[in-house]
């Protein structure tokens, strides 16, 4: 018996970048020096059993049939935990950090550019993304090689 698999492929383009600006900072930036317009996101990345949320900004560029994501991979928020006891309760509260994609814990942000984008369009966009002050570094991901990548799906 023969089996038969399909294999899609990933439709997007995956760009890490390395900053300690915060979100809304940098989604203002990019506007800044790549002319685009991104806004935040009607939707941020949710995960219920894991009670984190990572901010999302978005460009949609008609003229060039793409869309632009800016995802925040970094989410650092506090947990409370609530201990019953007999006469009082106890809580107790602590910091938490949490990765969007943790085999990239180095990357604070993902550019996914979801359409047709040609090696040499790419490597521009990194390229004026490394000429921004705030941005430490930036570089290609292959979203191949992701474990978690199925998180980058929205």
């Amino acid at each position: 018996m023969q089996i038969h698999s399909l294999e899609l492929a990933d439709d997007y383009t995956l760009i890490g970048i390395h900053t300690s600006e915060e979100d809304y900072r940098l989604a203002y930036l990019l506007n800044q020096n790549l002319h685009t317009s991104f806004t935040k996101y009607k939707n941020s990345l949710d995960f219920q059993n894991r009670n984190v949320s990572f901010n999302v900004f978005e460009f949609l560029d008609e003229r060039n049939q793409v869309t632009n994501y800016l995802i925040s991979n970094k989410f650092i928020g506090k947990s409370t935990v609530k201990y019953p006891t007999n006469l009082f309760s106890n809580t107790e509260t602590f910091s938490i950090k949490e990765y969007l994609i943790s085999e990239k814990k180095n990357v604070d942000y993902f550019l996914k550019i979801e359409g047709e984008v040609s090696t040499k369009e790419l490597y521009k966009t990194i390229e004026k993304l490394n000429n921004i002050n705030q941005i430490i570094t930036s570089y290609s991901i292959d979203p191949s090689n992701l474990k978690s990548k199925d998180f980058l799906i929205f």
